[in-house]
């Protein structure tokens, strides 16, 4: 049976046509309409019924939505998604009355850590931790071969257990959360103060954003890092220090047998991953006798919301 996997993020909604080997044989985009739940199930239903149309000989059997925000236990209500502007949003059965089709909403990280569970680095292993290193942190668990969403469906947002008391102010409303530390948003913050306090060791940084400390963004710091560019690459350390620390608190709660870690700060390879896996080597509790969960490079890139809630759909 072939299901349609959809993700919604912020800007666009993606949905792809997914079978049982976790392949996207075919896909669709549309912008996302934020703050308009009905104009958002409206595209739903537009992506859903255009896959559908393309290949009538095969026939789809459910729909999985993937959505960045939290859903309850029954994988049908939106309890909040804040960049979205949904708030209680019943979205399993207003996506319902466009498509015709048994529908399972989950949060979109959670999706894809499903599919990096099966189809990608986790695949062969029952007990997995998801991190997603971009703008924030996001995770997805799945001990025992089974998505793990907690009691009322929003387990997993590791990105907002304390790792400082009184630490930087986090947009949750808390204060020293992991992703102030450990996220995208984390080496900008690094890489612009570096150069602001420090500006003949941020040369390189400076020269590549125009010699504007505003402009010195992701792209940038990771280009001077690839160049070999000190500076950078010790933004990569201060913040891969702070994820592995994170990555061994973890492990001591939930020991997984890999870590699968996505997101777009994750593409800088083995800049991030090399303190990354030393940082946790040597914060994580038990050692030298205790055995190490891996640390891998999420497989499936921005494919992987798509195919883990189409996956779930078929579950």
């Amino acid at each position: 049976m072939l299901t349609i996997g959809v993700d919604i993020g912020g800007t666009k909604v993606a949905a792809g046509v997914v079978d049982h080997d976790g392949q996207i044989l075919d896909k669709v985009k549309y912008p996302t309409p934020s703050h308009d739940p009905d104009g958002l199930a409206e595209v739903v239903g537009r992506a859903v019924r255009e896959l559908r149309e393309r290949r009538p000989e095969r026939e789809v059997g459910a729909v999985g939505v993937g959505v960045a925000g939290f859903v309850d236990e029954d994988r049908a209500t939106v309890q909040v998604a804040v960049n979205l502007g949904l708030l209680d949003e019943p979205l399993k059965e207003r996506v319902r009355r466009h498509v015709d089709l048994p529908v399972v909403v989950e949060n979109d990280a959670n999706a894809a850590a499903w599919a990096e569970a099966r189809f990608g680095a986790g695949r062969g292993s029952d007990h997995i931790v998801c991190v997603t290193l971009g703008t924030g942190i996001g995770g997805g668990l799945v001990l025992g071969g089974a998505l793990h969403r907690g009691r009322h469906g929003v387990a997993a947002e590791v990105g907002h257990y304390r790792m400082v008391p009184h630490g930087r102010r986090c947009a949750c409303g808390n204060h020293g959360c992991w992703e102030q530390y450990a996220s995208g948003r984390a080496l900008v913050a690094e890489g612009q103060d570096l150069a602001r306090t420090d500006p003949e060791r941020g040369e390189r940084m400076l020269k590549l954003a125009d010699g504007l400390v505003e402009r010195i963004e992701g792209e940038v710091i990771t280009r001077a890092a690839m160049e070999g560019d000190p500076a950078a690459l010790e933004c990569f350390r201060i913040v891969g220090d702070w994820a592995g620390l994170g990555l061994a608190d973890l492990a001591a709660i939930l020991d997984p047998e890999c870590f699968v870690l996505g997101g777009g700060v994750s593409d800088a390879g083995d800049i991030l991953l090399d303190p990354v896996r030393a940082s946790f080597a040597r914060h994580v509790s038990g050692r030298p006798g205790r055995r190490l969960a891996e640390v891998r490079v999420a497989e499936l890139g921005g494919e992987a919301g798509i195919v883990g809630a189409g996956d779930l759909a078929r579950h």
